[in-house]
């Protein structure tokens, strides 16, 4: 048997919380019995890692292939519970969170997400194999909607001239470099009169690229670099537009996107306070002409009191807050802008968008294109646009959403299109060539080129801005679910539905309503009974994106399952509804994508029992996949002219039943409103306004303060708002029904907190805000940071024996001179070459060890400092403890071998706020035996 010598100066411990990796133990406070050393524990999934930097400490996951720089925000979860938001670096393949912004828990849950999705090795919720709808029957082919009365995107008949300006950069709040006051400018040329305005504001992109090379995210662009010109990625929108007599400008936000990853709302108000910046440039041009940049002048002058907002991606959320603060004023100090309004927004655009906080602009009309194989925001969340809209404001304002089936994310802007773009470009949406999506591969036949993307794309802008700005209502079946096509997109297969409008709410559904033959459902419980759909199947509909919260109170819909017809299904609101001079009764139904022939009938009851059939609905799914959010509501429309004849009162609805016809099938139903024809003028609501702001305090030695979080109300009238908080048990996000007024009843929500002489790090303490009805929510993510005034502990390490027999541990004890009131992950060590005789190899220490924390294999053999590069081992000291025992396995192979040594470097915190005192055996690296 042969003996090894470690000689040490590093160790092996892993992530964990309440946990004990392989070979590692917990020692308690002083008095405490010092625990047995474990033996088992989860180590990190693959692909995640703790890395060092100098003095940094971080949470990394890197990812096989290239994940591109994009809209959708990218989350570290440890199970359901959000860890935080991770900065990709520039390889395009690593994220890294700092370990001081963790609360990290068991490490075998951990996984990284974005856009709904998951990224990570552990893969989709869903089983690669399965579709996500649950019907077995083959799919129905598709037969194109009659076509449109009116085409909107045929060219006009004005000449159209382009160009740029270029103002002097404007400082942001929240951000440290300028951004740039960049626009380019295609107009009409002797167009008769003032022409309406549309201004384009593109998404979060790769900001600069070297020529032949690689994309960057920073701002300004290093020497020898060229900024990417996302702004001129919608010339062929533009041109269109402007043809038609539009006055039209696509700005540019690379300093935006270059800053915003650290921000609570991912740049939303920063965005919005840009477009403003530059519609209040226009306004004075507007005013006098002479003043105006060449390109301005060279086309017809613009009318700010008829404004289009065409916004892609986080442009998407960008515009939309645009809208919301030209009609409520956001906090001067959150905003950019700061002089009067004098413009008048008259509808948005909303192409892909992201919508974080879940709050849209109530009372300006807004058309949403969900690109169907999205490979970014790919949980279309942009679907929220109208679905949180509901009860919000006056409800005249239309919001539509368009699904585009076989559109990617990317390709509506053509400087992100490959073959067309100046810089780097991709297709966003990633797929496996030795398993090529049904819907979304390149080869696919619902897939759209880019060519048919963009065509229909500037098509369906221009539907919005004839419907919006113009008020030809000869544009609105193209978006509001009545079932036309337009000539000019092509071959792009588009459905629609809206909300708003001559719409009266008949079926909301929530708690108050009671379901026979199927169930009222949360749409965000997750693997909850009360769900409408498993876990797995979550994302498969863009109807339960997900907000801050994986429980959120207030959002339900109707779900019914049936495997023979006729058994109805009956939903009764908590009280008699008005339907009024409607038409039809509208639905938005869902059905599992790719099923075919899902037939029922629908049936009205009024309060006093007369019942009337109205019709019958047969839906086929739209094309599915594993990979995409394809379970999304239809429109349907069956009229009450039945209901009148039979007697029934349409204004006092007590109930709609739906009646299976089809031998089986599943439906969600998401809502049903009393439809007419035609586009009512636009109201704007008295509301308040609800803003979450920042609130550093100071944690203190001893005692307890209560804080007020900052949630500040505005504006005018009475609303209803989800406010979340912190549950103090768990830690998650607990809700409640709040009445908002302002000054008379604010948000009156608190935390507690007590004083300590036990270092922590800076702690943050979350409130989010969602609105509920008649309040709008700008600032909707905020809350409190305790900042931590006690010094860190002392380190301190020693090995725990020097010298080892093989099959043995080696263990290394770290120690801390006091408790701590926080998990800490500042220390660490660094595997040094040994200065002189064999030094421990790949093959002395347990493969299985090697594979789960150095991430390699033993062959071939060779030295422990170079089995990858730099290898680092953190050391995590769990909460109250103060010291924690590391080991490293060893194998007995059988062979004669002389002493072997490994030599570590101990590297404790440094550059902390409160840098502690390290004992001068912690910076030694020796080879002496029993030495550090």
């Amino acid at each position: 048997m042969i003996r090894m010598s470690r000689r040490l100066t590093a160790t092996a411990a892993v992530l964990a919380l309440a946990m004990v990796v392989p070979g590692t133990a917990y020692a308690d406070p002083p008095g405490s019995p010092r625990p047995s050393t474990a033996s088992a524990a989860a180590p990190l999934p693959d692909g995640w890692r703790i890395a060092a930097t100098g003095s940094e400490r971080y949470l990394e996951w890197r990812s096989e292939r290239r994940v591109p720089i994009g809209d959708a925000r990218v989350g570290f979860f440890a199970g359901d519970r959000l860890i935080g938001d991770p900065e990709a670096v520039s390889d395009g393949h690593t994220f890294r969170l700092p370990l001081d912004e963790a609360r990290i828990g068991r490490t075998g849950d951990l996984r990284v997400t974005a856009g709904g999705r998951r990224l990570d090795a552990a893969g989709s919720a869903r089983k690669a194999d399965e579709p996500p709808g649950a019907s077995a029957r083959k799919a129905a082919p598709y037969t194109p909607p009659p076509v449109n009365a009116v085409d909107p995107g045929v060219a006009g008949p004005y000449a159209t001239t382009t160009g740029e300006y270029r103002l002097p950069s404007v400082r942001l709040p929240g951000m440290d470099t300028p951004v740039e006051m960049t626009g380019v400018v295609v107009s009409p040329r002797e167009a008769p009169g003032k022409r309406p305005l549309a201004l384009f504001l593109h998404g979060r992109h790769t900001t600069c690229y070297t020529p032949g090379g690689e994309a960057d995210l920073i701002w300004p662009c290093a020497d020898g670099q060229r900024p990417i010109p996302s702004h001129k990625g919608y010339l062929r929108a533009q041109r269109l537009l402007a043809s038609q007599g539009y006055a039209t400008v696509s700005i540019s936000a690379n300093g935006i996107n270059a800053q915003d990853h650290a921000i609570d709302d991912a740049g939303a108000q920063a965005r919005s306070s840009l477009v403003r910046l530059h519609l209040a440039r226009w306004a004075g041009w507007a005013a006098k002409p002479a003043t105006a940049p060449a390109a301005i002048r060279a086309g017809a002058p613009a009318d700010l009191s008829r404004v289009l907002l065409v916004g892609h991606s986080r442009g998407g959320e960008g515009v939309n807050r645009a809208a919301m603060d030209s009609l409520h004023r956001a906090p001067a100090d959150q905003d950019g802008y700061r002089g009067p309004v004098r413009w008048r927004i008259r509808g948005t655009v909303l192409i892909g968008p992201t919508l974080f906080g879940q709050n849209p602009a109530p009372d300006v009309p807004s058309a949403t294109i969900l690109p169907g194989c999205d490979g970014d925001v790919s949980d279309l969340q942009g679907q929220m646009y109208p679905d949180a809209v509901r009860g919000v404001g006056s409800g005249t304002a239309l919001h539509s959403a368009i699904y585009m089936v076989g559109a990617n994310h990317n390709y509506f802007n053509s400087e992100w299109t490959p073959g067309q773009a100046e810089a780097p470009a991709e297709d966003d949406f990633w797929h496996d060539p030795e398993r090529p999506d049904p819907v979304c591969a390149p080869s696919a036949p619902t897939r759209l080129t880019a060519d048919r993307q963009q065509r229909a794309g500037a098509t369906y802008i221009a539907a919005a801005a004839q419907l919006f700005v113009g008020g030809d209502d000869r544009l609105r079946p193209l978006l509001d679910g009545t079932g036309r096509r337009a000539p000019s997109a092509g071959p792009a297969r588009v459905h629609t539905h809206a909300v708003g409008g001559h719409r009266a709410p008949v079926l909301l559904p929530d708690s108050g309503m009671s379901v026979t033959g199927g169930r009222v459902c949360d749409q965000v419980a997750w693997d909850e009974p009360t769900a409408c759909l498993p876990q797995g199947e979550s994302f498969s509909t863009p109807h339960f994106a997900l907000w801050h919260t994986r429980q959120e109170l207030g959002r339900k819909s109707v779900t019914a399952a049936w495997t023979a017809p006729g058994t109805p299904v009956r939903i009764r609101p908590a009280r008699p509804v008005w339907a009024g001079d409607s038409r039809a009764l509208a639905l938005r139904v869902a059905v599992p994508p790719d099923s075919a022939g899902t037939r029922f009938d629908v049936a009205v009851t009024d309060a006093s029992g007369r019942r009337a059939v109205l019709g019958g609905v047969r839906l086929d799914g739209l094309p599915g996949s594993a990979d995409i959010s394809a379970r999304w509501a239809q429109e349907v429309r069956v009229g009450l002219g039945a209901a009148v004849r039979s007697g029934v009162d349409t204004k006092r609805l007590a109930e709609v039943e739906l009646t299976p016809r089809s031998r089986d099938g599943e439906l969600l139903l998401i809502d049903a409103w009393g439809w007419r024809a035609g586009t009512p003028a636009v109201r704007q609501a008295a509301m308040p306004r609800i803003d979450v702001g920042r609130l550093t305090v100071q944690e203190g030695d001893s005692g307890e303060r209560t804080y007020h979080y900052p949630v500040r109300v505005s504006g005018k009238g009475t609303g209803r708002v989800w406010v979340y908080t912190p549950d103090p048990e768990t830690g998650m996000p607990r809700g409640r029904l709040v009445t908002v007024r302002p000054g008379v009843n604010p948000v009156d929500v608190t935390l507690t907190v007590r004083g300590n002489t036990r270092f922590s790090y800076d702690d943050g303490h979350a409130v989010s805000v969602k609105t509920a009805r008649g309040a709008v929510v700008g600032s909707d993510y905020g809350g409190i940071t305790t900042l931590n005034d006690d010094p860190m502990p002392e380190f301190s390490a020693a090995p725990v024996a020097a010298d080892v027999t093989e099959g043995e541990p080696l263990t290394w004890r770290v120690s801390l001179s006091q408790a701590a009131d926080a998990e800490l992950w500042d220390a660490g060590f660094h595997v040094m070459p040994v200065t002189g005789g064999p030094e421990v190899s790949t093959t002395d220490v347990g493969a299985e060890w090697l594979a789960e924390y150095i991430g390699t294999g033993p062959e071939p053999e060779r030295p422990l400092s170079v089995a990858v590069p730099e290898p680092y081992f953190p050391v995590m000291v769990p909460v109250g403890r103060t010291s924690v025992d590391v080991a490293i396995p060893t194998e007995r192979d059988g062979r004669a071998e002389p002493m072997e040594s490994l030599r570590r470097r101990f590297d404790p915190p440094g550059d902390a706020p409160h840098r502690p005192v390290i004992n001068r055996t912690g910076r030694a690296a020796c080879e002496v035996r029993g030495c550090l």
